[in-house]
């Protein structure tokens, strides 16, 4: 189907108010077509969808949306019919969806919610989104080593209809601290003999995560261990939840497109269905911050507005300057920023950081240097020209590297967001340099490139 005719056939089936033929349809779409067509509805056309579906329905189809989509579609709804929603989807994604909506709003739709229910998101809401407790589901099922085969079994049937929306693997054995001591394979469990003790059955000492754990340290644990799922203990080692590996890689994708994001200037993350002036404030945030520190940079050039005047060319190699160290230095920057994610250096290494970074702007540097220079006296004639802008370019470049190398692990240290302000640093801090070197060293040599 035509992408423009999804979200018409949509509306036309919510105007006609068609339930059965509505909840046909929208189980036929791909999860990207659904999150297509609701983003191309108004604000009303959404809240009579949801208040058209089952609330199974819609909450299989807030699944299909990234957490900021869905909350954006339910900020309007009232908050009981929102409720009843969320009660059909697991925990732990009832709090990264109310995460996402202002304070006010959320605690409304906890007051809506079961007691018990309401507590737990209260106590995932504790945990940053990318840590283990943040992540992990509270629906898994644990039982005493006490028991036998034949009281596990048992329990499994009587309680079929509530484990089935559970992501069940295996099952955890606990001691009388509620503490982990084991797993249970499923089919160890149901080929055991009846009358066996649990703990006969089951792995000991499994392997656990605790409940603080950052999402680089979860990474790596699914990339050395090629386990579907793993527990999440606390400090006592008692186990308060799982954590699946497909959650965990929706986390990292997650994270690396919010970095994007934040590096071109999207602080929060922003949707066009979003009220205009709401993303218009977050834009600002960012420009107005970015307007001053462009300022900064511009001032050097006034400093030495007539060196620029006597010698127009310099004009045409100064943005080429840079945005060349630029560049060098946005590679610096990727280096490190990848590095602190998979705990290969720490925020103190900065001047083993500084050393690898010189080293090959260095090289660079003079690479790329030479290379302006060959194309400024081609088109001058003039070699000091060549000099001048060579070697403003080695110099910057080395200025670049050794900066954007450097910042994100500064940041870091001070518990700053290092995507986030690298950016913009290592943009002022090279372009003032650049047009530093370019207009100093051409105010030396003035008479000879004149």
């Amino acid at each position: 189907m035509i992408e423009q005719e999804l979200w018409e056939k949509l509306l036309v089936l919510i105007e006609a108010r068609d339930q059965e033929q509505l909840q046909f349809w929208l189980r036929t779409l791909q999860a990207q077509e659904v999150a297509y067509a609701l983003s191309h509805l108004s604000d009303d056309a959404r809240a009579h969808l949801l208040d058209l579906l089952s609330p199974e329905d819609a909450a299989h189809l807030l699944e299909q949306l990234s957490d900021v989509q869905a909350a954006d579609i339910i900020e309007n709804i009232q908050p009981s019919v929102v409720a009843a929603i969320l009660d059909e989807l697991p925990n732990s994604d009832q709090a990264d969806i109310l995460a996402e909506l202002e304070t006010e709003n959320a605690e409304a739709i906890l007051q809506e919610m079961n007691p018990t229910d309401a507590q737990v998101v209260r106590q995932l809401a504790t945990y940053q989104p990318t840590q283990a407790g943040g992540l992990m589901t509270t629906s898994f099922l644990s039982y005493r080593d006490s028991l036998v085969v034949r009281e596990v079994v048992e329990d499994l049937r009587a309680k079929a209809d509530l484990y089935r929306d559970y992501e069940v693997q295996y099952a955890y054995v606990v001691n009388s601290e509620d503490h982990l001591v084991g797993v249970l394979r499923l089919r160890d469990l149901l080929l055991g003999q009846g009358s066996i003790p649990v703990r006969e059955l089951m792995l000991k000492n499994p392997l656990s995560i605790s409940v603080d754990s950052d999402l680089d340290t979860m990474v790596d644990f699914f990339d050395t261990h090629h386990y579907l799922g793993v527990p999440v203990t606390d400090h006592e080692r008692r186990i308060v939840g799982v954590v699946q590996k497909a959650a965990v890689d929706e986390a990292w994708e997650e994270r690396q497109d919010r970095t994007y994001l934040k590096r071109q200037g999207i602080v929060y993350e922003e949707l066009r269905s979003m009220p205009t002036i709401r993303r218009s404030g977050g834009r600002l945030s960012w420009l107005s911050i970015n307007i001053v520190l462009n300022m900064c940079a511009a001032s050097v050039i006034a400093v030495f507005q007539d060196t620029l005047s006597a010698v127009i060319a310099l004009a045409v190699f100064l943005p080429i300057i840079s945005d060349m160290s630029g560049c060098s230095g946005n590679q610096a920057v990727a280096v490190s920023l990848r590095e602190l994610s998979l705990g290969l250096i720490r925020p103190h290494e900065i001047m083993r950081v500084w050393f690898k970074e010189i080293s090959v702007g260095l090289i660079n540097g003079i690479c790329l240097g030479i290379l302006i220079a060959l194309v400024a006296f081609i088109w001058k004639g003039n070699p000091y020209l060549g000099l001048v802008v060579g070697v403003a370019l080695w110099l910057n470049t080395m200025v670049a590297v050794s900066i954007g190398g450097a910042i994100p692990l500064i940041l870091k240290r001070f518990g700053m967001d290092p995507a986030l302000a690298a950016g913009p640093i290592l943009t002022t801090v090279t372009d003032m340099c650049g047009f530093f070197f370019v207009l100093g060293f051409a105010t030396i040599a003035m008479p000879w490139i004149q």
